[in-house]
């Protein structure tokens, strides 16, 4: 008896070490793998190791009860374990505010699309991280204990590495910089973000609330009676490199090739890779450099044409999720969400379908109407975003989401883009009939990594933006009524489709000049319908919803050389 009470005592004992020692290692992976990818300088990587790992083991020192401790942790288990999906998604930088803000806005669709795609690391975060919890709560109901000795010892070596990693911090202070502990030690950065991402989702809860006085002070100057039909198209997650209209060599745009009125702009570069933020800069007279918190304070280019006596009508492909995009839609005269009426086969409802929702709103004839179309684009999962008869280029499945099966991504990918070509053609044979000034506008919230080089990214809204997830297409379309009125905007259009885009910033300004509306916020300088079109160099609005020049954005050399040899001004 007294030999199987000591076996079962150094059982016990063992667990207790084992457990101790899991739990700190566990947390500290992601600290090891950022030091790593992030490229830190020497001083800063020691204080993201020695740091973090000396308040974990004073952590667990706090109490004999290694159980309790242990458990204490569950939520740096979760950010451990979340941090580490994400490294193997994008490769570097740890959980961003964008990250939590499109946990909380994607829709539960995309989520289930993406997550069944990503199984795996989950399953393997899964399995490091749940034993010990499960271990945990067995000594906690067993009552497993460190010796007194064990916790001194645990908690002296916590202490040590707790003061180095000060000192290192203050060496860090004194040898970079810009450097700032809050933002470069994990995970002190990731609770910042999350309380970051906390505040901007109460500030968008108040939206309502901080725009309410907002206005445009918007006039039409085209004072004849000429009917005129506006026609904004945001699309989702389409790169400019898949668009046979922008130089790529398979043909997925044959509908739009030599239609006339058509201007496309190859050089167009989005201010954002996440939709929750390109869409209002989008959709607003703000861009990288002004958006911050102004955001909250201004409504949308629906409100400007409404102002200046435009019917008004947006109509989305999207799912409301009580965002900006939502409150900017709502500013409508008509606002229609397709996803509120689900179709009977349980598909999500294709882009197609907002062409028949736009015929519905210009059958009243109004003498003045604005249409904003939010399309889904090419959204991952890319084989649901078109017919199965819209597959030209195959094999298209199975297409999960590893390297392994590019060719078949790509293909899936590229028939996504035929299929919205074939929507803005369909759309512009449906306009082209229509009396009166016609135009439509184009361009991409965002573009998409596939596994394009030896970085393996794949998807967007990563930490630090890509060239692929940035450079999107850009389009503009007038009727031959349109051009025949306002020869000199047709002959800007056809001036600038060369010169360099900032999408983020030039979608509002040229919707504005398109229509002839007037307003202190409207800018010519940056509207590509302009002869007093001045491009400026490349920014993009970084995690902290700052506005950095995209040379600083922590780009690699592989998207600089992309973008230098579209000729980006990033310098």
């Amino acid at each position: 008896m007294k030999h199987s009470e000591a076996s079962a005592e150094r059982t016990r004992n063992i667990l207790t070490k084992t457990l101790l020692i899991w739990t700190i290692a566990g947390l500290m992976v992601p600290n090891v793998w950022l030091s790593f990818t992030e490229g830190l300088p020497f001083f800063q990587t020691l204080a993201n190791l020695l740091l973090p790992a000396g308040v974990y083991t004073l952590l667990m020192s706090i109490t004999r009860r290694i159980g309790r401790a242990t458990l204490w942790m569950i939520i740096l288990f979760v950010f451990a374990a979340f941090q580490l999906v994400l490294l193997y998604m994008y490769g570097r930088s740890p959980i961003a505010v964008d990250m939590f803000l499109n946990v909380a806005t994607t829709n539960p669709a995309e989520v289930n699309e993406l997550l069944s795609n990503l199984l795996a690391v989950i399953l393997l975060a899964v399995l490091f991280y749940l034993p010990p919890i499960v271990c945990a709560i067995v000594a906690v109901f067993r009552k497993w204990r460190l010796s007194s000795l064990e916790q001194r010892v645990t908690r002296r070596i916590g202490l040590v590495l707790t003061i180095a990693g000060v000192l290192s911090t203050g060496l860090g202070f004194v040898h970079v910089r810009h450097y700032n502990p809050v933002h470069d030690i994990y995970p002190s950065n990731i609770l910042y973000n999350l309380v970051t991402a906390v505040v901007r989702t109460s500030k968008v809860v108040n939206y309502h609330t901080t725009s309410e006085h907002f206005s445009y002070q918007a006039t039409d100057t085209r004072t004849d009676s000429v009917p005129a039909v506006y026609v904004l198209v945001i699309g989702e997650t389409s790169r400019a490199d898949n668009w046979q209209l922008c130089g790529y060599q398979r043909p997925t745009t044959p509908a739009l090739m030599g239609k006339d009125g058509v201007v496309s702009f190859r050089r167009a570069i989005s201010q954002s890779n996440t939709t929750h933020k390109s869409v209002p800069m989008l959709l607003s007279h703000l861009d990288a450099e002004t958006f911050t918190d102004s955001i909250y304070h201004v409504k949308s280019v629906i409100t400007a044409f409404k102002e200046a006596g435009y019917s008004t009508a947006y109509i989305s492909n999207q799912s409301r999720n009580h965002s900006l995009i939502d409150f900017f839609g709502e500013e409508a005269d008509t606002c229609v969400f397709l996803a509120d009426y689900p179709r009977p086969d349980g598909l999500h409802h294709f882009d197609h379908e907002l062409i028949d929702e736009m015929a519905r709103v210009l059958s009243a004839q109004r003498p003045r109407q604005l249409v904003v179309l939010h399309c889904y684009g090419s959204h991952f999962n890319y084989i649901d975003r078109y017919p199965a008869q819209g597959a030209k280029f195959v094999p298209d499945r199975p297409a999960h989401a590893t390297v392994h099966y590019r060719d078949k991504q790509i293909n899936a990918y590229d028939n996504t883009i035929l299929y919205t070509s074939a929507m803005l053609a369909s759309m512009i044979d449906s306009l082209v009939t229509r009396p009166g000034h016609v135009a439509m506008l184009y361009t991409s919230d965002h573009g998409e990594d596939i596994f394009d080089d030896e970085r393996n990214l794949f998807l967007h809204a990563s930490p630090i933006p890509s060239y692929y997830q940035l450079h999107v297409p850009f389009i503009v379309w007038t009727n031959e009524a349109y051009r025949a009125a306002f020869p000199e905007i047709d002959s800007a259009l056809k001036a600038n489709s060369e010169a360099f885009v900032a999408s983020s910033m030039a979608f509002f300004h040229t919707a504005m000049q398109l229509a002839g509306i007037r307003s202190c916020y409207a800018d010519t300088v940056r509207s590509v319908a302009s002869k007093a079109y001045r491009p400026e160099r490349a920014m993009y609005l970084n995690d902290h919803n700052d506005g950095v020049s995209l040379i600083e954005s922590g780009i690699l050399h592989y998207d600089v050389e992309r973008l230098d040899s579209l000729q980006v001004p990033l310098r």
